[in-house]
């Protein structure tokens, strides 16, 4: 209980991880020195790569800016719940960045910042 009776604010939150993984139509050549299937997973803020496995700058510049906010519980019917297929940056490339919810992770906010939390 907190000093004046009330429980304790509950400082966590929660993210999805996400698996980023490289797709491309049958019979198309990738251009990122990418192979159908490599990828990498987010969980909260670590990106991890199998071993022996790259991922290209380029690609990643791709989704990077997206995977804060695939990381968030959104809407149903929210685009960043529904759509998961993200471009190569190059436009002679056919391939494409699948990014797949796999699981959600608890965090606890006193873990990844010093800052206060809002009541």
């Amino acid at each position: 209980m907190g000093s004046s009776g009330s429980p304790p604010p509950v400082d966590t939150f929660q993210l999805y991880d996400l698996r980023v993984e490289v797709i491309c139509p049958p019979g198309e050549r990738i251009l990122c020195g990418a192979k159908e299937g490599d990828h990498f997973i987010l969980q909260g803020e670590m990106l991890h790569l199998p071993p022996g496995q790259g991922f290209s700058i380029y690609s990643l510049s791709a989704v990077l800016p997206l995977l804060a906010a695939k990381q968030r519980i959104t809407h149903q019917n929210d685009w960043m719940s529904t759509d998961a297929e993200v471009a190569c940056p190059d436009p002679n490339c056919k391939s494409r960045l699948k990014i797949v919810r796999t699981g959600v992770r608890t965090f606890s906010h006193a873990e990844v910042t010093s800052g206060p939390t809002r009541d």
